[in-house]
């Protein structure tokens, strides 16, 4: 399908165990991107985008088939939800209601739980619009689905724009509830099982960030970056402080933290860049909200193979996943993550790839 540049290519992408068909989405357009998705998990797979010299490569991990996807525990490239990253203790209280999530990050909650929506087959839409072909996914979390309330309906739609993937949010409920949706797109933009990314230049607009305890849930306060292993407003190397003695590394075996970033939320702003000085390759994630997740791979251990068949060893790849804070649900400081009827959720994150010189 052609409309305005964009090209949307459908295929079979085999079965889930329960029998359930799904299918993968190839989006190319006229900013050099080639761009897969898959509507398991809503996924993305590949992204093709080239060098300072035209020479494109694959810049997200990812998986060459449906099983390895389902297998999989590393969240590679997936949709997240009800609630992406951390909630203390599996609970949280709504109007006078405690509510019970499952603990499936030790004592602690993580990424809408074992049966998240990353797990689940999105109703696909292939939309044409005055800006090109997009894909639309939609799925209907029930009331009670991994313990959250509310009937939610969660719509995420994928769109080239230019020299970047454009991933809108939107989302509604008939009941009260907690949402934080975001995408954990893990990048190597020397190329998937390339090697690792600490050489990776990293920027982040950020002069503050959520610390975080032993169990990696914040602890309420917002920490100035500067002076400390997290201060990214200027590039530096990801790998440049990552072994050093602090304790919120430690804790985390590098960085898994929350950037409180500048700007106000709901405004497409920029949140990071990152630049890899052999290649030339640069990303910048631009997004509407008030935080970003920066998850340096700590514990790809090997265990995963990529599409080349090459494994994903320790810090192979990072993410950056922009979000609400985590925990928000029982931080009454943080910004408010409740959903109420009537009401619609809206997110908006662009991964956009250019070159250096």
């Amino acid at each position: 399908m052609t409309l305005a540049g964009t090209h949307i290519e459908r295929q079979s992408f085999g079965a889930t165990p329960e029998g359930k068909g799904a299918e993968i989405f190839t989006l190319s357009g006229e900013g050099g991107l080639t761009v897969r998705i898959t509507n398991y998990a809503g996924a993305t797979v590949s992204i093709l985008a080239p060098d300072r010299a035209g020479r494109k490569a694959d810049v997200l991990l990812g998986f060459a088939s449906l099983p390895d996807y389902v297998a999989d525990n590393s969240h590679q490239g997936a949709l997240i939800g009800r609630y992406g990253n951390r909630i203390a203790k599996g609970q949280f209280t709504l109007e006078g209601r405690t509510y019970t999530l499952a603990r499936n990050d030790g004592e602690n909650h993580l990424h809408g739980g074992p049966g998240g929506f990353h797990r689940v087959i999105w109703e696909p839409r292939v939309k044409e619009g005055a800006g090109g072909a997009a894909l639309e996914l939609t799925y209907v979390s029930q009331d009670g689905e991994e313990g959250y309330p509310g009937t939610l309906t969660a719509r995420v739609v994928y769109s080239l724009e230019g020299a970047g993937l454009r991933i809108d949010y939107t989302a509604t409920t008939d009941k009260a509830t907690v949402v934080n949706l975001t995408n954990h797109a893990y990048f190597n933009l020397a190329g998937e099982g390339s090697g690792d990314v600490l050489g990776h230049e990293m920027q982040i607009e950020a002069d503050q960030f959520t610390p975080v305890d032993k169990t990696l849930i914040p602890t309420g306060e917002l920490r100035p970056v500067r002076g400390t292993p997290l201060d990214f407003s200027k590039p530096i190397p990801i790998g440049a402080r990552i072994s050093e003695p602090d304790e919120q590394i430690v804790i985390g075996s590098g960085y898994d933290h929350n950037f409180v970033l500048r700007g106000p939320t709901g405004t497409l702003r920029l949140g990071a860049r990152v630049v890899e000085p052999r290649s030339g390759r640069v990303l910048e994630v631009l997004t509407t909200e008030p935080g970003i997740q920066f998850y340096s791979g700590n514990f790809l251990l090997g265990g995963l193979k990529g599409k080349a068949g090459k494994p994903y060893d320790r810090r192979t790849g990072f993410c950056l996943e922009a979000q609400h804070f985590p925990d928000s649900p029982n931080k009454t400081r943080f910004p408010p993550v409740v959903l109420k009827p009537g009401e619609t959720y809206r997110q908006t994150t662009v991964y956009r790839f250019t070159t250096t010189p």
